[in-house]
């Protein structure tokens, strides 16, 4: 295939993003705009699914090695696709009054979608430098998009803020790892360090490099100690911004940390394994205790979302390349993300529908809500289930395929962790779920769910109990998207 048909994704994600941004200058104060800018948005989205699955099962190199089209990268790029379309739904009346710009959130949106894709498909250093960053200046400005509201303004220049020395150790991280092999593509740095040519105090330099690479990717996961940003930031921003921060960029951080460090340092595994498995568990129990204090579903929502990137990571602490085992570790975190996507999004989409309705962040705010919206108390109570890890949801799936991984492994002390953890978590869950049902409310009104809403929620949960209740072709994806180009 031509390099166009290769690149053909991102280049309508491109396209589309220019285009949001061109139309909403060009008809900028006409009334009415803001109604058709989501549909050219949505419309450049299914186009960009659409030309993703024609490149399912290529497996090429691009641009001087700088990209992979594989499926592992193709995978990502249909996550990023769906997590923005659900996203877009949920922005469809919310920023109604709130701003002038909404074209200009829709463009900068997709641009973001972009920055995922072309951060999964990244083959060198260089590349995955320069994607990340482009995925960082969006995210900072989409978290400071209510420009007049001083919380957003406070989660924007703290996640800037701590964003930027992630950035710098990680690229420090990568300018030793030139320097001790000489190359940034990612095979090629395999290749010279199996070698067998560096010398013991060459070799030793590549730890430190590994730390602060971990340290850049860690900060867009959000694992513990590099996560201070994500309570502030998602708080503070738009509810949809928040939604696709806990989903695309997290999605974007695991892509990446999982091709760099399998394709370019797998001579490194016990090492990196052995140090994810500690961060696993400390970011694991450091997300759930704190988040059982919080009384606001942001803030709650935002430790939880740092103790799922724990749970997630214990898949790829457990990699076993060339294991026999159903459960190889990658395909536990594919599974695990795909699942979460439309969990994750769904919950933030509920949020979304009782704050437009309420005005209201607050869990006691949601007492009797299964009185005044049986539909939404009934689609959030399925969708904080999955995040507990309950079956049939996507969540129990997810759980399982990376706790079987750990035990694949002899990891039997974080698959403990990892269990005990789950039972944690399901405090503060069903604590909302009691509220809803058990608490009565002095409000009687009913909560309207706008029709955007309601189909982004619905979509949302068939998706969870579909991929809880029938799970094999969701397994069967994730283990097809295990291809690495190089890799596997």
């Amino acid at each position: 295939m031509n390099l166009l048909g290769l690149l053909s994704p991102e280049l309508i994600l491109l396209a589309t993003g220019l285009l949001v941004l061109i139309l909403d200058m060009a008809f900028h104060g006409r009334q009415g705009r803001r109604e058709w800018m989501p549909f050219v948005a949505i419309a450049g989205l299914v186009v960009f699914l659409i030309a993703t699955s024609f490149l399912w099962g290529t497996h090429e190199s691009l641009l001087s090695d700088m990209m992979a089209v594989d499926s592992f990268a193709l995978f990502f790029k249909v996550v990023a696709g769906l997590s923005t379309l659900l996203v877009i739904l949920a922005s469809w009346d919310y920023f109604r009054g709130k701003t002038p710009y909404e074209g200009e959130f829709y463009g900068l949106l997709v641009l973001a979608a972009l920055a995922i894709t072309l951060a999964a498909a990244s083959t060198d250093l260089i590349m995955v430098y320069l994607s990340m960053e482009f995925l960082s200046i969006g995210s900072y400005i989409l978290v400071g998009y209510l420009r007049e509201d001083p919380k957003s303004n406070e989660g924007a220049i703290k996640y800037f803020l701590y964003g930027a020395v992630a950035s710098g150790i990680m690229l420090y991280g990568m300018s030793l790892v030139y320097g001790v092999t000489g190359t940034t593509n990612l095979a090629q740095i395999a290749q010279t360090l199996a070698s067998g040519k560096l010398t013991g105090d060459m070799l030793w330099l590549m730890l430190p490099a590994l730390v602060m690479l971990l340290a850049g990717f860690g900060f867009k996961i959000a694992l513990v100690p590099f996560h201070q940003w994500s309570p502030d930031a998602y708080e503070g921003a738009p509810t949809p911004v928040t939604a696709f921060l806990s989903v695309g960029p997290k999605a974007a951080g695991f892509a990446i940390l999982m091709r760099v460090f399998l394709a370019a340092f797998p001579s490194f595994q016990l090492d990196w394994a052995a140090v994810l498995a500690a961060i696993s568990m400390i970011t694991m129990t450091l997300g759930n205790v704190v988040a059982l204090k919080q009384t606001n579903i942001k803030r709650m929502l935002a430790y939880s979302s740092i103790a799922h990137a724990g749970y997630i990571l214990i898949g790829f602490a457990s990699v076993a390349l060339n294991s026999p085992s159903l459960f190889n570790g990658v395909n536990g975190v594919l599974l695990y993300l795909l699942g979460y996507l439309f969990t994750n999004v769904g919950v933030f989409v509920a949020v979304i529908a009782f704050e437009n309705a309420t005005g209201s962040n607050q869990i006691p705010d949601y007492a009797g809500l299964i009185k005044r919206s049986p539909w939404l108390a009934g689609t959030l109570f399925v969708l904080l289930l999955s995040l507990t890890g309950i079956p049939p949801t996507a969540g129990f799936l997810g759980k399982f395929f990376v706790f079987a991984a750990a035990i694949n492994v002899q990891f039997y002390v974080l698959a403990l962790v990892g269990i005990v953890n789950s039972a944690i978590a399901a405090f503060y869950y069903l604590n909302v779920a009691r509220y809803m049902f058990f608490v009565p409310s002095e409000q009687e009104s009913r909560v309207a769910i706008a029709p955007a809403l309601a189909v982004a929620l619905g979509v949302a949960t068939v998706a969870t109990l579909a991929i809880g209740l029938y799970p094999q072709p969701f397994i069967e994806f994730a283990n097809q998207s295990v291809r690495l180009l190089g890799v596997f």
